[in-house]
């Protein structure tokens, strides 16, 4: 049975997989939901695959790392740090060695939607948060109304040290993987992961119809789609 360790993107909690445990139990695999450091200012890219990988200790190699949206810039180092079985980025930024995505998204590069800001609260630690009108409309438009508003009542303010901070990513692991584009997505830019996918990861992504947060509108599709990859 493989070990699936959940990782979810910005803003969001292990609640985030609350739908898709049952679904990937019901299909045989085992899973844990992962708690980032999101309120630290101090912690970066590093920091957050450090607790993926503590979680994950004694686990064996029999584990697959899911990562959604910004968890995308976490998870090949935690798949550079011990053996795992594949790597599955949901809607997910991808680091380049080296560089930030910041500095990146300078140079021309920009992985999110434009005027994604204009959604934000922007507070004076650094950190940013949704307005809740705005999750409901741009993270969760798939999902039923009071479902989509509950999950963005849990939403938490996320610091920014991870986007800001050159990749400290030294060479993309050797693990196997599948990038899922998702075809709707008003977050993260479907045209930017066609092209950036097969130049980084060397795969064409999976498209998947829908929204950014396939997690709260499609469980039981998205739970299918790990457990295929994993198969």
């Amino acid at each position: 049975m493989t070990l699936v360790a959940l990782v979810h993107g910005g803003w969001h909690g292990p609640w985030a997989w609350d739908l898709v445990v049952p679904e990937l139990a019901a299909r045989g695999h085992e899973s844990v939901a992962m708690d980032l450091p999101a309120d630290n200012p101090a912690a970066g890219a590093a920091e957050y695959a450090a607790v993926v990988a503590a979680r994950l200790a004694g686990a064996g190699s029999d584990v697959a790392l899911v990562g959604h949206s910004l968890a995308g810039l976490t998870l090949p180092l935690v798949a550079a740090r011990r053996p795992v079985r594949h790597v599955l980025y949901l809607a997910a930024m991808l680091p380049e060695p080296g560089r930030s995505v910041d500095e990146r998204a300078a140079g021309g590069e920009r992985q999110t939607r434009r005027g994604l800001g204009r959604h934000l609260v922007a507070h004076p630690d650094g950190s940013s948060s949704w307005r809740p009108e705005s999750a409901v409309e741009v993270l969760y438009p798939d999902s039923p109304l009071e479902r989509a508003a509950a999950a963005a009542a849990r939403l938490r303010p996320q610091h920014w040290r991870i986007t800001a901070e050159p990749s400290p990513l030294a060479a993309w692991p050797p693990a196997p993987s599948t990038y899922v584009l998702c075809t709707d997505d008003l977050v993260l830019d479907p045209g930017w992961a066609r092209r950036a996918v097969p130049a980084l990861l060397g795969i064409p992504p999976v498209e998947l119809p829908g929204d950014h947060s396939p997690f709260l509108a499609r469980p039981a599709e998205l739970a299918e789609l790990i457990a295929a990859a994993l198969d």
